[in-house]
Formats: structure tokens, C-alpha cells, sequence
């Protein structure tokens, strides 16, 4: 056994190492804390998304019939406004022949700007109570709405009946509906209708209380004297009829610009307008009839339906108070957050719309901030159901692409007949870079003492601390082996390691192995047996978990046997073979020297080289005989690490060879084949793929729980067909597969997290060095483990 030491005096390897990995650690964390905040705002997205549409709270009264004997008799025989003007009740019907047309459950994009039009057209105001999360997601309708001069009332944020609500959540429904009007139109509004009210006379001991704490606020609620019942689609002629008051009563009619299709509104409300305009009805707001009730602003009530006349005077709030319970002397906006502003009436608002405030200060900041939010959540929730529809397409079509060309790999390379030719026989040399390996260098060397194949060991000992080469020697004479040769070096890293023993190689095939993996007994003489073709330039074999008893461990257990049975077999057919791996590979000594060693330019520096040798013109085979097995990373902390570097280096080694895209040839074969396979199933899918779970989770709340979770069960059943034919052709028990649905649930998050930490660093131009895995050395020979 030969041995070199390095030279005196030159610095040591662990303070270098030391420093060199505090200052990575330090620049790490903040790229860690970007990844998390991004998948948190991904996620607040989607839920605010799923609040807005899906109505959270429930849009369903959870009781009916229920008493009244608290509500004041001249409430419940009164009209439909209802105010607490000096906190005592107070009723107002609307004046006769005159009609406040109201709209219910809006905006909508298809239905309100049609009712708009109509109104425009017929020089009539209406009056729209709308639902908050409504006007969050459609601003622009909105603003068209109050320019047009109609009026606006609030509906409450989420349509959920506040009867039985706490006080937090009535203050939140009604808070959060003014800031979504704040940041459309700039105002706020005094107008309430509750959902699923509807005459005075239907207010009973459970939502009495909540009209008379809005009232004290200084809201109007309204109710209605005439329903049209057009949410049942009656037909046209029945809408006119039920929506006509009797005799020449006025009366808050009912309409329904949203929640459902209201094509009959549409076609009923223009012929309804000139039937009562030719009874001799007039039409104004809810604020309109108040006044006209009051016998104020006489001039103002003739002109009720002409929404577009400016009035330069002020009028009297509806009601007499803004909310929070204070006179509206002057003008005082809605209370937001227990606050009260002061302003005048909306520049360019008319005085039918007396109701409306004008948004300043912080209201109307958060308003525009929440209409923001939303803006963002409509374009990227929607954009992001897109991307991951064509990914799970992609994904589908790869799965089934591998269990073809598995399939096919499988039966061709097992045929009796099947021979890569004349049976390699030379002796081999196999490399063992090591570093601080003083728990598995032993076990690794026992395993090589059993080869079948003749070989020499050359362990090239990166600069260890825990007299990594001193063990190797040990064993090596324990177990009565003269083939080889420890060569210390000072540390360098991985990559100068291996390109050290290649260079000290005495043999033409060289097998690359790790200081921590065991090789079973013909594991070697089957990787080499491909180099019988004299094209094949390098070999990967069938690297496998040994220490898979953890949770951990089954988890990688299961992606190794995936991704060497299915991902390698397809790579293997389709010759664009992307890594070979570092615990078991093979190539010529020539081309490896010949395209220039192992770089150190990334940290993949087996995805680099496997990746320079197509382009080199060799071809890359597959050789699932080949087994070794190695010790998986024990903890999450350490296989974050390795996942790390991992990914990374992949980026760097697509990064650095990016011109295989236009070589050509069949060196170019990489380029245009196993780039773009690499690019899309190892970097683009693996960030949208947990996606998918969250898109679950946001169904199964906020969409359909059932469909959702058959849909992700039919998925989670494709994954496991594949594994479970990865694990019959590698002849694995199937009982592993229990762990499956476990990992995709934490695992791929994980996995999700390590890729956009590594995207962050390839962007912001980090670099990592080789990091060495905390091992146990419970891996030990081959026959311990099967």
C-alpha cells in the first residue's frame, strides 16, 4: 500500500472548511427565510382568492321561524328604512307613486354592466346593495356604478346571514366591504341590507340586535316593500307583475343583479321602468325616498330620476347619522376600525347619493391595498391552475412514457440472447474519494474485498481530521488486501479527489464510488461489462438506500427505486442519460481525461461529467445489475444539504453546458433531447408539484371536497402503479409503498423548498462548497442490509 502526505507548513484544511461553511451558513439563511416567504405568499394568495369566491361563513341562514316578541311593534308594522337617528328606532316607508329600485348580491361582469345600461338608457338611479368580496374582485364595475350616479349599500363581505354571527365578525363583514369600496370608488357608504332579509315585518329576536348595534354606528338598513322574486326565473311577465306595488303605494322594489343567471332581470327591468314611468311613478335611491319622506330637498325629490343633475348643497345622510352614531353635521365617513374621518361628499357625486362618503386616510389606503391583493390573487391564481394543469399533464405523460420505456428496457436487456458482447475481464480501478469517513471506510473496503472482479482500490483521503487514512489501512490489512493504495491529499475537494485517483489509475475503466457505500460481490464486474461496446463511455449502477428503516429513509428509499428503475431505463433508451452516480459509476480513464476530468466549476460534478462525456460522443448506459448501497442522509437537516447541492449543481451543470443545445451531431443528442427533459422534470415540475397539494386543500375548502379528493387519490394511485412496477422490476418488498401518500404530503413540500432555495441562490450569485453528510456507518455489507 503506497501512501503520500502533504507537505509542511501549509495551512490547515479545517479552518478553511470551518470558515468558508460559517460564511455559506450566514448567507444561506436569508435565501432559506426568501424560499418560505414565497410559498407563504403563494398560499395567502390562494386562500384569499378562496375567501373571495368561495363566501366562507357559510351562505345559508341557520335558523328560520324564530320569535319576534323583542323587535318594537312600530318596527315590524313599519316601512322598509330603518334608522336610529338618536338611538331611537326609527321607520320610514317610501312616499307614494315613487320607486327605490334596488339591486341585491352584485357586481357581476356579465349582469350588472346590461342593468346599468338599461338604467342609463331610462335616466333611472338604483340603488345596489353589494357583497364586498364582489367588489374586491370587480373594482372597475364598481366605479362605473357610482360615476352613473346610482347608489351603493353594503351587503356584507361574504353573504353570510350576521344573525347569528359574533360582534368581531359583524364588525369584520362590514369593515372589510367599506375598504373594498374605499379602494374601488374611493367612498364608503351608510346603506345595510342584510342577506336573506326581506320585509320589516320578518326581523325577529335574533337579528333585531344586529340592526340596532349597525344603527347606533350610524348605518340605514333597508328592507323591501315589493319583491320581484327574480332569483326563481318565473319569466319575464312575472317579474313585472310581482315587482309592481299595489295601487299607488310606493315601494322598495327588490332586484338581483348577481348570484345566478339573470338573463330574465335583464330582459324584465327595461319594460318594467316604462310601465310604472307610465302609471306615473317617479324613481329615486333609498337616500332620495328619505329626503322626499322628510319633506327636504323638495326641488331634489322632483328631479328623483335624474341621477346625473349635480347639487352643490349638502343633504342629510340617510338616516341622519354616519356610522359610529355621530350627526353627520359634518359629513363624517363610516367608521373603520373604531376611527372616524371627516369629509364632504364625494367630488362629482350628486346628492341622490347622500349615503356615499369619501374614503381618506388610511380607509382608503387599505382599500386600495386590498383591491390590489385581489388584483394579484385573480391574475395568479387563475395563471397558476393553467401552469400546473400543463404540468400535471406533462407529468402524466412522463409517467406513462416510463412505464413504456421501462418496460422495453427491461425485457431487452433481460433477453437471454441479450450480450453488450465479448465479457470484460481486465482488471478495474476504483476510486474512493473520502472525507472524514472513519464510520463507513471500513465497511466500503470489506464490500471491495468480496469483489468477483479484479481490481485496485486507490482511496484518496481529501484532507480528513479524523485519521480517515489510518482506518483504510487498518482494513485494508485486516482483511488481507493488497490492492490498495491510500493517497492523502490536502483538501481540495470531491472533484480534485477523483480526478487525483484517475490520474493514479493503473487500469483503462475506472469505477467511481463513495467513501460511504458497499458494493455487493459482482457489482462491479456487471457495471464494467458494457465497456465490451466500444461506444459506451461511461456506466451508472443501481444505487440503493441502505439504512431505510426511518421514515426518511423509506421516503428515499422509494425515490431511488423511481428514479433509477424508471427515470434511468427511459434516460438509458432515449441516450441522453443526465447523471451518473457518484455512489456507483463507471467510465474510460481516456475520455475522462479526454473531456477534461472531473470539474470543479459546479457541485453536480457527476451531472457535469456524465454531461460533458455525451458531448464527447460516448454513450451513457444504465446498468441495473450494478447495486451498491449507501447511506441516505438521516435527518431533514441533512438532506436539505444534500438536496441542496444537489439541485444546484444541476442548475449549474445545465447552466455550463447550454451550448449542447445547438451542437451537432451525436454529441448534440443531450442538447436536444435530455436538456429539455432535465429542465422540465427536475427543475420546472418539482416547483409546481407541490402545488398541486395545496390546489387540493384549496378545492377541498373552498370548491368541491369530494371531487377534489378523488381527484388527488386518482394522481396519488397513478404514482403508485409506477412504484409499484419500479419496485417489481428492481424485486423490492412493496411494503415501502405504505410510506407513499406520507411523502407526497411532506416530503415533495420539502423537496419544493430545497428547489426555489437553490433557484435563489443560482439568481442572487451564491456559491457552496462541498459539503460532507454527517454519517453513521450503519450501512454496512451488502448481505446486512438485503
Amino acid at each position: 500500500m503506497a501512501t503520500t502526505t502533504p507537505s509542511r507548513g501549509r495551512r490547515r484544511a479545517p479552518s478553511r472548511m470551518t470558515r468558508a461553511a460559517g460564511k455559506a451558513a450566514a448567507l444561506q439563511k436569508p435565501r432559506v427565510i426568501l424560499a418560505l416567504l414565497l410559498l407563504l405568499a403563494l398560499t395567502s394568495v390562494m386562500l384569499l382568492d378562496g375567501y373571495l369566491r368561495a363566501e366562507v361563513g357559510g351562505d345559508e341562514r341557520v335558523r328560520s321561524n324564530a320569535s319576534s316578541s323583542k323587535v318594537p311593534d312600530e318596527v315590524l308594522d313599519g316601512g322598509p328604512i330603518l334608522s336610529f337617528r338618536g338611538g331611537e328606532a326609527q321607520s320610514q316607508s317610501v312616499p307614494e307613486k315613487t320607486i327605490a329600485l334596488t339591486f341585491d348580491d352584485g357586481p357581476n361582469p356579465t349582469w350588472t354592466p346590461q342593468i346599468l345600461k338599461i338604467l342609463e338608457a331610462n335616466d333611472v338611479p338604483g340603488t345596489f346593495f353589494v357583497v364586498g368580496s364582489m367588489v374586491s374582485r370587480y373594482p372597475s364595475i364598481v366605479k362605473d356604478l357610482v360615476n352613473q350616479g346610482n347608489e351603493i349599500g353594503i351587503h356584507t363581505f361574504t353573504h353570510v346571514d350576521l344573525s347569528y354571527q359574533s360582534d368581531d365578525r359583524i364588525a369584520r363583514e362590514m369593515d372589510q366591504t367599506q375598504l373594498a369600496l374605499a379602494g374601488a370608488a374611493g367612498i364608503t357608504t351608510t346603506l345595510f341590507r342584510a342577506p336573506y332579509s326581506s320585509e320589516a315585518d320578518a326581523i325577529d329576536n335574533y337579528s333585531w340586535p344586529v340592526y340596532k348595534k349597525l344603527g347606533e354606528e350610524g348605518y340605514t338598513s333597508v328592507f323591501v316593500d315589493t319583491d320581484s322574486d327574480d332569483w326563481k326565473r318565473p319569466g319575464v311577465s312575472k317579474i313585472i307583475k310581482w315587482a309592481t306595488p299595489s295601487k299607488s303605494k310606493g315601494a322598495s322594489v327588490l332586484f338581483h343583479d348577481a348570484g345566478g343567471e339573470r338573463s330574465q332581470t335583464v330582459k324584465a327591468l327595461g319594460t318594467y321602468i316604462k310601465k310604472m314611468k307610465a302609471k306615473g311613478y317617479t324613481f329615486t335611491t333609498i337616500s332620495g325616498a328619505i329626503r322626499q319622506g322628510n319633506g327636504q330637498d323638495a326641488q331634489s325629490g322632483q328631479n328623483s330620476q335624474q341621477p346625473g343633475s349635480e347639487q352643490g348643497e349638502q343633504s342629510e345622510q340617510a338616516g341622519g347619522q354616519a356610522p359610529g352614531g355621530q350627526q353627520d353635521q359634518q359629513g363624517q365617513q363610516p367608521r373603520q376600525n373604531g376611527q372616524l374621518g371627516q369629509s364632504g361628499e364625494a367630488g362629482g357625486v350628486n346628492s341622490l347619493q347622500a349615503a356615499h362618503r369619501t374614503a381618506t386616510g388610511t380607509t382608503l389606503y387599505e382599500g386600495k391595498a386590498l383591491v390590489a391583493a385581489v388584483a394579484v390573487a385573480e391574475w395568479t391564481v387563475p395563471g397558476l391552475a393553467v401552469g400546473l394543469a400543463v404540468v400535471g399533464v406533462a407529468v402524466m405523460g412522463r409517467f406513462g412514457m416510463m412505464l413504456i420505456l421501462a418496460r422495453r428496457h427491461y425485457r431487452q436487456r433481460n433477453k437471454r440472447r441479450f450480450s453488450w458482447g465479448p465479457t470484460v475481464t481486465q482488471p478495474v480501478s476504483v476510486i474512493v474519494p473520502a472525507y472524514n469517513e472513519k464510520e463507513c471506510i471500513a465497511n466500503t473496503l470489506e464490500s471491495l474485498a468480496k469483489s468477483t472482479h479484479p481490481i485496485e482500490i486507490i482511496v484518496v483521503d481529501d484532507g480528513s481530521t479524523d485519521n480517515t487514512s489510518e482506518i483504510a489501512r487498518d482494513a485494508a490489512r485486516s482483511f488481507g488486501m493488497t490492492n490498495v493504495r491510500v493517497i492523502r491529499q490536502e483538501n481540495a475537494g470531491k472533484p480534485a479527489a477523483l480526478n487525483n485517483g484517475v490520474r493514479s489509475a493503473s487500469y483503462d475503466i475506472v469505477v467511481m464510488m463513495d467513501g460511504d457505500t458497499v458494493f455487493e460481490p459482482d457489482a462491479v464486474h456487471q457495471l464494467v461489462q458494457p465497456f465490451a461496446d466500444p461506444e459506451v463511455g461511461a456506466v451508472a449502477g443501481n444505487a440503493k438506500v441502505g439504512n431505510r428503516n426511518t421514515i426518511i429513509g423509506a421516503w428515499q428509499h422509494i425515490e431511488y427505486v423511481m428514479g433509477f428503475n424508471l427515470d434511468r431505463r427511459m434516460y438509458d433508451l432515449l441516450r441522453c442519460m443526465p447523471t451518473i452516480p457518484g455512489a456507483i459509476g463507471a467510465f474510460r480513464r481516456d475520455a475522462v481525461l479526454e473531456v477534461g476530468g472531473m470539474s470543479e466549476d459546479t457541485l453536480a460534478e457527476d451531472t457535469d461529467i456524465t454531461i460533458a462525456m455525451h458531448r464527447g460522443g460516448w454513450r451513457v448506459v444504465y446498468q441495473e445489475h450494478a447495486r451498491a448501497w449507501t447511506e441516505a442522509p438521516a435527518s431533514l437537516k441533512q438532506l436539505w444539504s444534500q438536496r441542496y447541492r444537489w439541485s444546484y449543481g444541476t442548475m449549474q451543470a445545465l447552466w455550463k453546458h447550454r451550448k449542447s443545445l445547438t451542437d451537432k451531431g451525436p454529441s448534440g443528442r443531450f442538447g436536444r433531447v435530455g436538456m429539455p427533459l432535465v429542465v422540465i422534470f427536475q427543475i420546472i415540475t418539482p416547483v409546481f408539484a407541490p402545488l398541486i397539494d395545496v390546489f387540493t386543500a384549496y378545492s377541498m375548502i373552498f370548491i368541491d371536497f369530494k371531487a377534489a379528493l378523488l381527484a388527488w387519490l386518482a394522481v396519488l394511485g397513478i404514482q403508485l402503479v409506477c412504484a409499484a412496477y419500479a419496485f417489481r422490476l428492481d424485486r423490492e418488498k412493496y411494503r415501502y409503498l405504505l410510506m407513499m401518500p406520507l411523502q407526497q404530503l411532506a416530503y415533495r413540500q420539502m423537496m419544493y423548498l430545497v428547489l426555489i432555495h437553490s433557484c435563489i441562490t443560482a439568481l442572487t450569485g451564491g456559491r457552496l462548497r462541498w459539503q460532507k453528510l454527517k454519517r453513521t456507518g450503519e450501512v454496512g455489507t451488502p448481505a446486512g442490509v438485503s
